[in-house]
């Protein structure tokens, strides 16, 4: 093209609401000497046909909280209602579509008003023509201009389609066919055809006393209404990404709506629940199953998926109750104009006298249905959609047709319903134009080609090498196997500038504690990203890990956190924040579930993630749940650990101990050599075994899998000697214990200054089997100054009761134990963890004589789950008590 004003220019083509965000974060993203021309002959900006309306009864079908403008600030659009509209709007209430228009288009004049940033050009006229030219393009208008462009961005919506018209009704004027810019009669009975939201506000805007509206559609289903309060969105069933065929499909999410209904009583939690994973449902079908389901599917679809503003439904429902609306199921037969009025005939005989007809029918997706479209098909710039909608483009918004992918031309919006079924709402909107505006502006800069991304998605500012290597180390992270740090020096290695690998090596070293250099790893991070143009997702992972290497424990956990809810499927960062068999985390309990079940809807059905949550039903006590969720996961990636972990802990609390420790067994063979804490998946085999009464097997455990000299760091306290204390107070495994083997080679700081209440449980029980009362009298006194209320009120009382049981003070230890039992939950880990301290206050009560109490304990967790160990110790105790 050569050195002109071309290189330094984008246009936009379109001005509604996807388009002016467009805009928008291209006027921020570049520099004043580059130019944005917004084009578009309406006269208005940011508004298009969906906030076009002037009448205030015309409402948003999302409440507030979920229009923001901006993916990571989601409260954006709500604080501009109190600052602009209404200062006490609510979250869960819905604005007026006008309102949200005036609110997009101020973003837009915001963005211009700081004079580093690009110029703007809004231009009122039809682009008629496209063409490419080098590296850029040519862009003709309908007033005779002509741009030259780098980038090009079509944001154009479908327009309204009338080839349903008979022609006697398509050639006269009291034919509505945009309604959104002809107005409608103000005397006599008007018919819409289409049954959806437009008729909805559009009805509502043309009601009269004396005035019948007649609805005809096909279907006669109109949108459902939203109900208030909402119930939180139910996760997709495991699995249903992988459904082969619409039919299956369809029986899938048919199931699913009625379990979801029997849960909730809302059916809109399991259409909610679908989000995450409708554009790979709508992918996954084949072209075929594509157009059935438009054909046969779509309408229902629509009215469940897109509903009405509570009081929009009153109001509409208002109009049917006072006799002014009449439905019709059915199509337009005939139209007879004459002077005074249009005599409508449907297709069952019935005949209608109306003013006018009023286009609801809707936008045509189709390429034939604009004049600009057509002539980029013609000349190959553009290609149909799947299933004919729209036009065709990959994930990132770029336009597949005859032009490289090193040429910046994308879009966003309607035109790309093909590749993604849901692509109008604004939650998709403002992810599109927000990524679209990335890659425009990258482009801008002199990066033509795509970045790596990782398997969520995310984009990793790397070479293509580094990047392999980098997600080889998130895939071994997420599978809870050996090698991830090992992997991410090799990522740094292969590319020195590589940000994110830096930053997580830095962030693993020092929650692990296995690397020494995780400072070292932080500065190189900074020293990188000062070179380097980083994506807004890894510019916000290393504020994250600064934070948190940096400042105190909360404060650099909120910071962590604050990262995950802008950025849910970044999935390292997730990983260092849920409690795993790692026994690390930044929550617990309620607030663990909280976290996890929050990502259901940037996950779906991914195997990861159902991992994780089968975890959180299992501690909620949904074994059948936590099974099912398992099974699906371990169905897809056979060596997922958190899968694995879940469904161990299912079969202990459930008391299938055989069944588990055979599967167990086999996963240990065939997985365990590659798992990064393979001794906890041995600890609940030993469990297993110990249940059973199986002594010898846990000794042949002890010694295969479990002894200090195949168990290091951490895991030799968590597993080896909680195992080892388990047997002595259960009576299973009294003598010969191997516990000085096993303190020689804990990592001192867990007994002596644990960081983690649920570290100091284990490192008290470790000291208890030695038999130590002066290191478990040090560790209570040091508990009780913490500042930390988990230490002063949980572990320092149950250092004091450990202290009792050793020098044999029965009574004391009982009464010590049983108010440490009530609020151990708060120490972490899993019940099957804490459940050691349960064992050692049962043992303390029968020493003392109180069998009563002994047996009401074993009871209690008897009537839970079966156990041939606990069985015995009850007779024991039975035994006792009867004798006395």
């Amino acid at each position: 093209m050569g050195t002109n004003e071309g290189d330094c220019r984008v246009v936009v083509v379109g001005a509604g609401a996807g388009g002016t965000l467009v805009a928008t974060h291209l006027v921020t993203a570049l520099s004043s000497r580059f130019r944005v021309e917004l084009v578009d002959p309406a006269p208005t900006t940011g508004r298009g046909q969906a906030y076009s309306t002037t009448d205030e009864r015309h409402l948003l079908n999302v409440p507030a909280s979920g229009m923001s403008a901006f993916p990571r600030d989601p409260e954006h659009f709500l604080r501009w209602l109190r600052n602009h509209h209404d200062p006490k709007f609510q979250p869960h209430d819905f604005a007026p579509r006008a309102v949200f228009g005036r609110y997009v288009e101020s973003l837009l004049t915001t963005a211009t008003e700081f004079p580093g940033n690009a110029r703007l050009v809004r231009r009122r006229a039809e682009v008629v023509d496209i063409t490419g030219s080098g590296s850029g393009f040519v862009v003709d208008l309908s007033d005779g201009e002509r741009l030259e462009a780098r980038a090009v961005v079509l944001a154009t919506s479908n327009r309204p389609g009338t080839a349903w018209a008979p022609a006697a009704l398509a050639g006269d004027d009291r034919l509505v066919a945009d309604p959104w810019t002809q107005p409608i009669p103000e005397v006599g009975d008007v018919l819409m055809l289409g049954s959806g939201l437009t008729m909805v506000d559009l009805a509502i805007s043309a009601d009269r006393p004396d005035r019948t509206i007649h609805v005809v559609s096909r279907t006669d289903a109109v949108p459902q209404p939203h109900v208030l309060p909402t119930t939180p969105p139910v996760p997709p069933p495991p699995g249903i990404t992988r459904t082969q065929g619409l039919d299956a499909l369809r029986s899938s999410l048919a199931a699913h709506v009625d379990e979801t209904v029997g849960s909730t009583g809302d059916w809109r939690a399991a259409i909610d629940g679908l989000r995450p994973v409708t554009a790979q449902l709508w992918r996954g079908l084949s072209e075929a199953d594509k157009r059935r389901f438009i054909s046969e599917d779509a309408r229902r679809w629509d009215v469940h998926r897109h509903r009405m503003a509570p009081a929009t439904a009153r109001r509409f429902d208002a109009i049917a109750d006072g006799g002014r609306l009449q439905r019709h199921r059915g199509t337009l037969a005939d139209v007879r104009p004459d002077a005074h009025a249009l005599h409508v005939t449907l297709d069952d005989g019935t005949t209608l006298r109306v003013a006018a007809v009023v286009n609801c029918t809707g936008p045509v997706g189709s390429i034939a249905a604009d004049p600009l479209l057509t002539r980029l098909a013609q000349t190959g710039l553009v290609r149909p959609g799947p299933a004919g909608l729209g036009i065709d483009t990959s994930d990132d918004g770029r336009i597949l047709g005859t032009l490289p992918d090193t040429v910046p031309f994308l879009a966003v919006g309607s035109l790309r319903k093909g590749n993604m079924w849901e692509s109008t709402a604004m939650p998709e909107i403002r992810e599109q134009a927000y990524d679209v505006a990335r890659v425009v502006s990258r482009s801008m800069h002199g990066e033509s080609r795509r970045r790596p991304v990782d398997p969520y998605g995310l984009t990793l500012s790397a070479g293509a090498d580094a990047a392999d290597r980098y997600n080889d180390a998130l895939g071994r992270l997420l599978r809870l196997q050996g090698g991830v740090e090992e992997g991410l020096a090799e990522a740094v290695a292969a590319d020195e500038g590589f940000v994110q690998a830096h930053a997580a090596l830095a962030l693993l070293g020092h929650e692990w504690g296995a690397n020494t250099h995780w400072a070292a790893s932080l500065r190189a991070a900074h020293r990188a990203a000062s070179e380097r143009h980083l994506d807004d997702r890894e510019s916000s992972f290393l504020d994250a890990v600064t934070t948190r290497l940096r400042s105190d424990e909360a404060t650099g956990a909120a910071a962590l956190l604050r990262h995950v809810r802008l950025f849910p499927r970044d999935a390292l960062a997730v990983s260092v924040a849920v409690p795993t068999v790692a026994f690390g985390g930044l929550t617990s309990g309620s607030q663990t579930a909280e976290l996890v079940e929050s990502l259901g809807r940037s996950y779906g059905d991914d195997w990861w993630y159902a991992g994780q949550l089968a975890f959180v039903r299992q501690d909620q006590e949904r074994w059948a749940e936590a099974e099912e969720l398992s099974s699906y996961a371990l169905s897809v990636e056979p060596a997922s650990g958190h899968a694995v972990h879940a469904r161990a802990h299912v079969f202990y609390e459930t008391g299938d101990h055989t069944a588990g420790l055979a599967w167990l067994d086999e996963w240990i063979r065939t997985r365990g050599p590659e798992a990064n804490h393979r001794s906890h998946f041995s600890w609940h085999a030993a469990l297993h075994e110990l249940m059973q009464d199986d002594v010898e097997a846990v000794r042949r455990r002890w010694r295969r899998e479990l002894a200090p000299s195949v168990v290091s760091g951490s895991r030799v306290v968590v597993d080896s000697g909680a195992l080892l204390w388990r047997g002595r107070v259960t009576g299973a495994w009294t003598e010969d214990l191997p516990v000085a083997e096993v303190r020689e080679q804990a990592p001192a700081e867990w007994l002596t200054a644990p960081s983690t209440p649920f570290a100091a449980m284990h490192g008290a029980v470790l000291l208890a089997a030695d038999g130590d009362a002066s290191a478990l009298t040090a560790l209570a006194e040091q508990s009780a100054r913490s500042q930390e209320a988990v230490f002063r009120d949980v572990v320092a009382p149950l250092c004091r009761g450990l202290v009792q049981v050793v020098e044999e003070r029965w009574n004391a230890a009982s009464a010590t134990l049983t108010d440490v039992v009530r609020t151990m939950a708060q120490l972490g880990g899993s019940k099957a963890q804490r459940e050691v301290v349960e064992d050692t206050l049962v043992h303390a009560l029968a020493m003392a004589g109180r069998n009563a109490e002994a047996a009401a304990v074993l009871d209690e967790r008897l009537s839970r789950r079966s156990s041939a160990l606990d069985a015995r110790r009850r007779a024991a105790v039975a035994g006792t008590l009867t004798r006395s």
